[in-house]
C-alpha cells in the first residue's frame, strides 16, 4: 500500500504483538478493542478510513453525523455472543501439559461473558500428584472424572480436549452423557466404538519429546481396559472435531484419518495453525469454540 503511495496503519490490539499489556490485563472485550477506538478517536472528524481485520470480532463505533468507516473486509458474529445462552466451557489439556495452556482461550470466554474451566489432569500443571502416584489412565482422568461428577444434574457443558484431552473427554462421554451439550476435540485423540484407543495413543505420545511435565507411559492393556466407548453413550452426545491444518505431531492426515473411521457431527478446520493451536491462533479458536456451542 505504501508504495502504491497510500496511507497505512496496522495496529496491535490489546495484549497482542508489541503491544505491552499482558494477557491478564484485559479482562474484558474493550480492553481488547481499546489500542483501535483510541485511534479512531484521534482521526480528525473530516477523515475517512479504511477499516479491514481478519478476525471474526466486531468493534460498534459511537460516533456523530456519518459514519467514518468504509468496511471491506471482515467477519460479524460479535452481535449472536451477546444473545447467545450463558454457556460453561470445560477446556481439557494435552499430554505433558496442564490447564495454563488455556490462559488465552480462558481470558477470551470469560470476556464474552461465559462460564470457564481449566481442569489440571492427574500430575499435571498445578495437581500435587507426581507421576508414579498415577499408575493407571483413570488416575490420570480421574480429576475431571470428579468435577463432571460435582455438576448439578441438570447442567451441561462443552467440553473441550486437545490432544491426549480427546481420551480424557471421550471418557467422560461415557461416563457422564446427559451433561455434556457437545464435546470438542481440537486436534486431539478421537477413540470412539469403531476406532480403538490403542491405535492412536502411541501417536498422541510423540508430544512427550517437549516434555513440561513427565507423563505416565501407559500399557495398552490399560488403555483398552479404561476406554470402552459405547455407541449408546458416548455416540449420544454431539461430537466435533477442529482440525489444526499446519500440526506437525498430529499430522492434517492422522487428524483426517482419525475423522474417516471414527466420523463425528461436524468437522472445523483452522488454516494455519499448529499443533498448540490456543496459543498460535486464539481468535479462531475461540470464535470457532463460541459458534460450536451456539449452534
Amino acid at each position: 500500500m505504501r508504495s502504491s503511495g497510500q496511507n497505512v496503519t496496522v495496529i496491535d490490539l490489546g495484549a497482542s504483538g508489541i503491544n505491552p499489556k499482558q494477557v491478564l490485563e484485559i479482562t474484558n472485550l474493550s480492553d481488547y478493542f481499546s489500542p483501535l477506538t483510541e485511534f479512531m478517536a484521534s482521526l480528525p472528524t473530516h477523515e475517512k478510513v479504511v477499516l479491514s481485520w481478519t478476525a471474526a470480532l466486531k468493534v460498534d463505533f459511537k460516533t456523530k453525523g456519518p459514519s467514518p468507516l468504509t468496511i471491506i473486509s471482515g467477519s460479524l458474529v460479535g452481535p449472536k455472543w451477546a444473545k447467545a445462552a450463558t454457556k460453561h466451557f470445560v477446556l481439557v489439556h494435552g499430554a505433558c501439559h496442564g490447564a495454563w495452556s488455556w490462559y488465552k482461550i480462558v481470558a477470551l470466554i470469560k470476556s464474552s461473558g461465559h462460564n470457564v474451566t481449566a481442569v489440571d489432569l492427574g500430575a499435571s500443571g498445578i495437581n500435587p500428584k507426581r507421576v508414579l502416584e498415577i499408575p493407571h489412565l483413570s488416575d490420570y482422568f480421574s480429576p475431571l472424572m470428579e468435577f463432571m461428577a460435582s455438576l448439578p444434574a441438570d447442567e451441561k457443558v462443552v467440553l473441550v480436549g486437545h490432544n491426549l484431552g480427546g481420551f480424557a473427554i471421550s471418557r467422560a462421554m461415557e461416563s457422564f452423557p446427559q451433561k455434556i451439550l457437545v464435546a470438542i476435540f481440537v486436534t486431539a485423540g478421537m477413540p470412539g466404538p469403531t476406532l480403538n484407543a490403542t491405535t492412536i495413543y502411541s501417536k498422541d505420545l510423540a508430544l512427550a519429546t517437549t516434555l513440561v511435565r513427565p507423563i505416565y507411559l501407559y500399557s495398552t492393556e490399560d488403555i483398552s481396559k479404561e476406554m470402552v466407548l459405547s455407541s449408546k453413550r458416548y455416540g449420544s452426545v454431539r461430537r466435533v472435531f477442529v482440525v489444526a491444518a499446519e500440526d506437525k505431531i498430529l499430522t492434517k492426515e492422522f487428524q483426517l484419518s482419525m475423522i474417516e473411521k471414527n466420523p463425528p457431527d461436524e468437522v472445523k478446520e483452522i488454516s494455519g495453525s499448529d499443533h498448540m493451536v490456543m496459543m498460535s491462533k486464539p481468535l479462531e479458536l475461540f470464535t470457532t469454540l463460541l459458534h460450536i456451542a451456539n449452534h
